[in-house]
């Protein structure tokens, strides 16, 4: 025991010690600085400087530029432009996402997978009549001055005041007999018009062609989009003078016909008319005689 406490002492003793440090002129010996030092002192200035310059070094790496030439830390212009990336990236698969649905709905049209609505047109009739029963149709005073007003206008401005609700015509692709008609139950939903072999099938109307290829069935096939929901397409051709994404016009030659495809039964142009993906009667609009 006493010789532990010897060994304490003796510790104490050393660290508590006292030492002089003296800078000297080495020419002429004076002195010029001079400082009492122990062990201790010198531990704990050696202690405190090490944590101070450990600090100010996790300080330097973690708020400054210089931590992006340290490996295992990232650029803030690569987070930036990986951020720019991740949001293009998202844009673009929207974008596939929303064609690849449109290409699905032309498939649709080509295969004639198209559910058609019917409406009863004698409910519809009776709950219109129901209606115009529930509320008061007769005309106001300020409705009967404005229909005044519109009619003065209608008669001596007739050709100012009037404007067209079409914003195209529809011209026939080809001219011919029809042979077979637009039939919903069968699910035909088009006109087969029968023409000589190597006619000239032209465009119904101004568009964009958004298909324009071979199919085992109906030959080469071309699908026009015309805009405001309308989209035209043209079967059973032998050959093809457009190609998917070309601007066309009315009347312009799109295809040359002949009987291609497993489908046909001779030369004929097999015609489409879709309007908001719902089939529609072509001779309705177009006369092809």
């Amino acid at each position: 025991m006493s010789n532990k406490k010897k060994k304490q002492k003796k510790l104490a003793k050393k660290l508590l010690h006292k030492y002089r440090l003296v800078i000297l002129n080495e020419d002429t010996f004076e002195e010029r600085f001079a400082i009492k030092l122990t062990r201790l002192n010198v531990f704990v200035i050696m202690s405190l400087s090490a944590i101070v310059l450990i600090v100010l070094t996790t300080i330097l790496i973690a708020f400054t530029p210089i931590r992006e030439y340290i490996p295992g830390y990232s650029s803030t212009k690569l987070k930036k432009e990986a951020t720019n990336l991740n949001f293009k990236t998202d844009s673009l698969q929207q974008v596939i996402t929303m064609n690849e649905q449109y290409l699905e709905s032309i498939k649709r049209v080509l295969k004639g997978d198209v559910a058609t609505v019917e409406f009863n047109k004698d409910s519809i009739i009776k709950a219109a009549e129901q209606e115009a029963i529930e509320y008061n149709l007769n005309p106001s005073r300020e409705d009967s001055l404005l229909r005044e007003k519109v009619n003065k206008e209608d008669k001596y401005n007739l050709f100012e005041s009037a404007t067209s609700k079409v914003n195209f015509v529809l011209f026939p692709p080809v001219t011919g007999t029809i042979s077979e008609s637009y039939n919903v139950k069968e699910k035909h939903y088009a006109v087969d018009i029968v023409v000589a072999k190597g006619t000239p099938v032209k465009a119904a109307a101004d568009g964009v062609v958004v298909l324009a290829e071979w199919t085992t069935q109906t030959g080469y096939v071309v699908i026009i989009d015309h805009g405001n929901g309308l989209i035209s397409a043209y079967k059973h051709n032998a050959s093809l003078t457009k190609e998917q994404g070309d601007l066309v016009k009315a009347g312009e030659v799109i295809a040359i016909s002949g009987d291609a495809g497993e489908l046909t039964t001779g030369p004929h142009l097999h015609f489409e008319l879709w309007t908001d993906g719902y089939p529609i009667d072509p001779t309705t609009f177009i006369d092809f005689e």
